[in-house]
């Protein structure tokens, strides 16, 4: 650890004294875009197992969270989407997976009231559908909506572009997507950044998540793996 007390020279410090067997993780990104690749690189090498992981989605296989799920790490997912990863599908359809399915709306929501202090919330997003069953039905204002319950994890990791020594976050364009919810609602927050900054240069009107939510730092190099390449032929004059 640096002379900081939030600020970690390795993701492996960083996560020391964090982790246990069938533990609750909130993580942020969407895609490939804005994950924590060194903490979950981490993860895989500490071992830690019966993982439950709320992610919008799994990552891609041999990248991303997808690593949990080659090393068999990860015994539940809560998750939005599934459909880059060839595992992730393989594991549930054989029921080696557990996976509660969640709107996106719903999941940011979930994470963003744990971290609020707010227990639940009520949605019209999935009523009739097969997200409904089990839950709570009110109705106002003569319309039906599902109670949801929100999350509050074990432990939160996310990516940001800067941050100071006192964890203040400010993460880059499409980026802010699940990472500050995610952040949130953990008990304890890692991030991890491309760069740490000097106290008080971050201007506070850009700040995107305050350091209160946020236990430790680290900062590395990142991959930054595109899932999708999608570019157009060179056209001829």
């Amino acid at each position: 650890m640096t002379g900081s007390k939030k600020v970690y020279t390795t993701a492996d410090a960083a996560l020391e004294g964090l982790l246990h067997d069938g533990m609750l993780i909130a993580a942020g990104g969407f895609g490939l875009c804005g994950i924590p690749e060194l903490l979950i690189d981490a993860l895989v090498r500490s071992g830690v197992k019966d993982l439950t992981i709320a992610s919008n989605n799994c990552g891609v296989d041999g990248f991303g969270l997808g690593k949990l799920l080659d090393t068999r790490q990860i015994r539940k997912m809560i998750s939005s989407y599934v459909g880059e990863n060839a595992e992730f599908m393989r594991q549930y359809l054989s029921g080696e997976l557990e996976l509660e399915f969640n709107p996106q709306g719903t999941l940011a929501e979930r994470m963003r009231a744990g971290g609020c202090g707010i227990p639940g919330f009520y949605t019209k997003t999935g009523v009739g559908t097969v997200i409904a069953e089990g839950k709570e039905v009110k109705t106002f204002d003569g319309q039906d909506y599902i109670l949801e319950r929100a999350i509050v994890a074990d432990l939160s990791i996310v990516k940001a572009w800067k941050a100071d020594d006192t964890g203040n976050l400010v993460f880059r364009k499409t980026a802010r997507n699940f990472n500050p919810p995610a952040a949130m609602c953990g008990r304890v927050c890692v991030a991890e950044v491309e760069e740490i900054v000097m106290r008080g240069s971050l201007d506070p009107d850009m700040i995107h998540l305050p350091g209160i939510y946020v236990h430790r730092i680290v900062q590395g190099p990142h991959e930054k793996r595109i899932e999708q390449r999608t570019t157009r032929k060179k056209e001829t004059a």
